[in-house]
């Protein structure tokens, strides 16, 4: 099988065109210096020649917090580049993983999301990619959308990083404590992936590490296993200003996995482990 995954260069494609390497699957990385996905007819015409039998999309805007203030490119990247490819992927027959998020949905209860629960963002970036999933489901039959949260990983900024670099120069941070959730790890989240584009079992899924923890729990836990002394602050999301509104509960619930033979992601205590370790 011929595989194209866009924005190879991110977080997670870098991991998925790793495990597609070391599994000897054919394939292709692109990111925006080959392929810009808004352009149609680029789009159009690269798929034409390549004709790829499969796309894992994980190109995308993501930083949540700037989509408020450019949301015309954040919806040109998330909702029209995501169309573009739908519909390439369309004219060749090829199939399409879609990578989507957490911010599809709104609720505020503590009740994990199945994959068919009620889609209502709250903010411009969980907006453009939920049109993002329209379109996929628009324009084709065979693909799949994988749901993913909090995620991190070797290639590019996170949350992990980010807490590491405070905690050098800080005795405490304070992180929020209402926001509930799942981290996802790049690296298992790639294997996953791959073991979908291989299986045929098409549908949408939600494929986030096991467990479920606070963004104040997710830092205490990285503080205690790199052996880091710097205090984790719980507080309130009312005392920590960010331009966007984030859902309190990013709780997904894996039953998709398990209804279709897919194995789970290991607790995201394990998978902060193996990530550390690999520094």
């Amino acid at each position: 099988m011929n595989i194209l995954v866009t924005g190879a260069a991110g977080l997670l494609g870098t991991e998925i065109t790793a495990e597609l390497k070391k599994r000897k699957i054919e394939h292709t990385g692109i990111d925006i210096d080959v392929l810009d996905i808004t352009d149609e007819d680029a789009v159009h015409t690269y798929f034409i020649k390549h004709k790829p039998q499969s796309v894992i999309h994980c190109a995308a805007y993501t930083s949540v917090d700037k989509a408020e203030e450019e949301p015309e490119l954040c919806h040109r990247i998330n909702a029209y580049g995501t169309e573009n490819i739908a519909h390439a992927c369309s004219e060749v027959d090829s199939e399409m993983i879609y990578i989507s998020t957490d911010y599809v949905f709104g609720r505020s209860d503590d009740t994990p999301y199945e994959t068919d629960d009620l889609l209502a963002p709250i903010d411009i970036y969980g907006k453009s990619k939920l049109a993002g999933e329209e379109a996929v489901r628009r324009h084709l039959s065979k693909f799949y959308i994988v749901r993913i949260s909090w995620v991190f990983g070797k290639a590019g900024r996170d949350f992990v990083k980010t807490m590491l670099k405070l905690a050098q120069t800080r005795d405490e941070i304070s992180v929020v404590d209402d926001q509930f959730g799942s981290p996802t790890y790049s690296l298992d989240a790639a294997r996953l992936l791959c073991d979908m584009a291989l299986s045929g079992k098409y549908g949408v899924y939600h494929a986030t590490n096991e467990g479920y923890c606070s963004w104040a729990e997710y830092a205490a836990e990285i503080m205690r296993q790199s052996g880091s002394p710097c205090r984790i602050n719980p507080i309130p999301t009312e005392q920590y200003p960010v331009k966007t509104v984030r859902p309190k509960n990013s709780r997904l619930s894996k039953t998709s996995l398990d209804l279709a033979g897919f194995s789970r992601l290991p607790a995201w205590q394990e998978a902060l482990r193996d990530y550390l370790g690999s520094f």
